[in-house]
């Protein structure tokens, strides 16, 4: 038995049809629209007249060698101006996205990290790939949790080591607290602190339900070592504006003492050790994009220096 013929598909109108269309519309001629697509006049005729026939009315009236538009060619035309400008926006877009200086970042971290951290590694980030758009918000926990868990930012920079439900957690390098001493103060002279150096000193501590600042007291317990308790607040970084007033000494976060650090507040490690890690999450329901990788890499590189 013989296997039947194939049943043969009527052509369709192609992209390449509306394509001469469109260059015919806007030249006026089939040897200015060929010029336009890069083709030849003959091309463009037959390609007009199987547009034609595929339709079955023809779009443009002949005279003197020019195609003037009849009144289907006029009202197919306003449709294709506006399907065009909507393709010439995709293409655009397209492009966009491969330009590192139209990407967009958006990151959520801590306050002091976006004083302390961020800043350093957007500069490494700038300096390797170029300008990046990056958008910084700054939230505490737990609502900086809530926001990551909802997949509303390509990046998360937090303290606490769980990762929230749809994200996952990579834990930056571990690094020890610091004490942060005012410039001129005798305890400056020291190359490294220990707990039994910051007896009877004024000390400008965090909040008390902070976990740093329990570790902090917890040393100095087991020490037996009484500091003048006169300052506390939440932010790190607002304990080193203190310590710069001369107001007294104080064991902070080493990236927040970094930033800190000049002419009048000098830094100095410990004796014991306290660490301090900063974790980077990343949704997992969220649309990737390159740059969050090229961000992860300098806040590798910002930390590890």
């Amino acid at each position: 038995m013989s296997e039947p013929l194939p049943v043969p598909v009527p052509e369709r109108i192609a992209h390449r049809h509306i394509e001469v269309f469109r260059a015919l519309m806007l030249a006026g001629t089939a040897t200015g629209a060929a010029s336009m697509l890069f083709t030849s006049q003959p091309t463009v005729s037959r390609e007009l007249a199987r547009l034609e026939q595929l339709l079955g009315y023809a779009l443009f009236d002949r005279s003197q060698g020019r195609l003037r538009p009849n009144a289907r060619a006029l009202q197919l035309w306003d449709e294709v101006q506006r399907s065009w400008a909507g393709l010439d926006r995709v293409v655009e877009r397209a492009l966009e996205l491969g330009r590192p200086h139209q990407a967009s970042l958006h990151v959520l971290c801590l306050p002091a990290l976006s004083h302390a951290l961020l800043p350093r590694a957007l500069a490494l980030l700038h300096a390797g790939h170029g300008p990046v758009s990056v958008s910084v918000a700054t939230q505490e926990a737990p609502l900086l949790q809530e926001w990551m868990a909802a997949q509303r930012y390509d990046l998360g920079l937090s303290e606490l080591a769980d990762a929230p439900p749809g994200t996952r957690s990579l834990p930056l390098p571990a690094l020890d607290e610091v004490a942060v001493l005012p410039a001129g103060h005798p305890l400056a002279q020291h190359s490294v602190l220990g707990a039994e150096d910051f007896a009877g000193e004024s000390f400008i501590s965090l909040a008390r339900d902070d976990p740093y600042r329990q570790q902090i007291d917890a040393v100095f317990a087991r020490a037996r070592v009484e500091r003048q308790m006169r300052l506390e607040t939440h932010s790190a970084v607002a304990v080193c504006a203190m310590v710069q007033q001369g107001l007294g000494v104080a064991v902070v976060n080493p990236l927040t003492a970094r930033a800190c650090a000049g002419p009048q507040l000098v830094v100095r490690p410990l004796a014991f050790s306290i660490p301090f890690q900063v974790h980077m999450l990343l949704p997992l329901h969220r649309p990737a994009v390159p740059e969050v990788d090229w961000l992860v890499a300098a806040l590798l590189q910002s930390v590890q220096a």
